[in-house]
């Protein structure tokens, strides 16, 4: 214990020694002044070349003295306000387009970061990215995946139900035939329904593939599949766009509505009743209903549109509000019309015996023209419609026997 005390006095006398000896003997008349309560340090200034700070607490909102502080650049503002972006990125949010060194042809959204404020159909109030990011996840994917599913479902159900509908007839030969479609009539059909169907695949594969492919391929496959895709729904278009022309100008004369139409709609085209189907001309009103409403009006406008997101017309799709219209268009009317076809495909194959070999070869027997379409059946017979349309008159006429007499077998 006596060791432990003489060693903290020795220690004390060390650290106190150095210190008596470096402090300044104070002159005489000063003796008062170093009994007078020490006054407070000074801050320390830094030495030139050193690091400068600023305390936060100092800093005003009305730091500048500049009156059009509020108008200040962010270059200005940082020298009184340094790391004050708020004015900046305010101004971002209301849509205010700052500087951008690209020209405006070129470029004409280059300084605009956020785009304005807008309510788009099914949308809040937001800036019209946002707004679109709604339109697209809570109406157009879901609701359309909604429209797939109940027409799959009614086409199962009517299937299991009815059944195909018509009657099994015997194929005709020679002048016993009618020639429903000529060639170019089904290579047309075929070429559009070839350019739709990839169409529809990559639209479905790009829109709700990642609901249930992603999860079952994984991020790189799928990713890769859809790039794959996204390139076959670009050069498919054009030949979809052209196809379409084609095939409202082949058929928009057998497709305009008449009495006869009328009187199939008022008895549900006898789908609903018994075997017997209402007589109708070349096409009835169910097939010129899907004519008009489900490839005509809704086709061009998802042509117009899709040429609009490839940046093929002139003058739109250089801004994203442009982009963001054509596609909720593009989208919502691919989708209308991919739910009626789906009626048509199945009405062609399944849906009616005899139809798909009718658009296959472009014959049909006088049987199934008789039982499908028999006003158009009794215009042949009478010769207002030739029963070989894509012959030549001459060979029509060796084949074909005129009205009133018996066909040579």
């Amino acid at each position: 214990m006596k060791h432990i005390v003489w060693s903290l006095a020795l220690a004390a006398g060390l650290a106190w020694a150095p210190a008596h000896a470096q402090a300044p003997a104070a002159p005489d008349g000063a003796a008062s002044v170093a009994n007078a309560p020490a006054a407070p340090a000074a801050p320390a200034v830094a030495a030139p070349g050193g690091i400068q700070s600023q305390n936060i607490f100092e800093v005003r909102p009305d730091a500048s003295a500049d009156p059009k502080y509020a108008e200040q650049t962010n270059g200005e503002r940082a020298k009184v306000q340094p790391g004050n972006n708020a004015p900046m990125w305010r101004q971002v949010g209301q849509g205010v387009t700052g500087y951008s060194s690209l020209p405006k042809s070129q470029a004409p959204e280059a300084g605009n970061l956020i785009q304005p404020f807008v309510q788009y159909p099914g949308s809040r109030v937001t800036n019209a990215g946002e707004a679109w990011r709604q339109v697209r996840n809570n109406w157009i994917i879901p609701y359309g995946a909604a429209l797939f599913a109940i027409v799959l479902l009614a086409l199962a159900i009517f299937y299991f139900v009815k059944g195909p509908l018509g009657h099994q007839h015997a194929d005709g030969v020679g002048p016993r035939r009618i020639e429903r479609f000529t060639p170019f009539e089904r290579a047309a059909h075929w070429s559009n329904a070839f350019a739709f169907i990839a169409l529809a695949i990559s639209g479905i594969v790009m829109a709700f593939g990642k609901f249930f492919l992603l999860p079952i391929m994984g991020a790189t496959l799928f990713g890769w599949l859809t790039y794959v895709l996204k390139n076959v729904h670009n050069f498919m278009g054009p030949l979809f766009a052209v196809s379409l022309l084609v095939i409202i100008l082949t058929f928009v004369k057998d497709n305009i509505a008449n009495r006869a139409d009328f009187v199939w709609l008022s008895k549900g085209g006898g789908m609903l009743g018994g075997d017997h189907q209402v007589p109708s001309h070349r096409f009835n009103a169910g097939e010129k209903g899907l004519f008009w409403w489900g490839i005509t009006i809704p086709g061009i406008f998802v042509v117009a549109s899709g040429l609009v997101l490839d940046k093929l017309i002139p003058g739109f799709g250089d801004v994203r509000s442009d982009m963001q219209i054509a596609h909720m268009i593009h989208a919502s009317l691919a989708i209308w019309m991919m739910a009626l076809i789906c009626g048509h495909v199945y009405m062609g194959t399944v849906g009616m015996r005899g139809a798909y070999k009718a658009m296959r070869t472009g014959y049909v027997s006088e049987g199934w023209a008789k039982e499908h379409h028999e006003l158009w059946y009794d215009d042949v017979q009478a010769g207002k419609i030739p029963r070989q349309r894509s012959a030549s008159p001459q060979a029509a006429d060796a084949t074909t026997p005129s009205a009133g007499q018996p066909a040579q077998v």
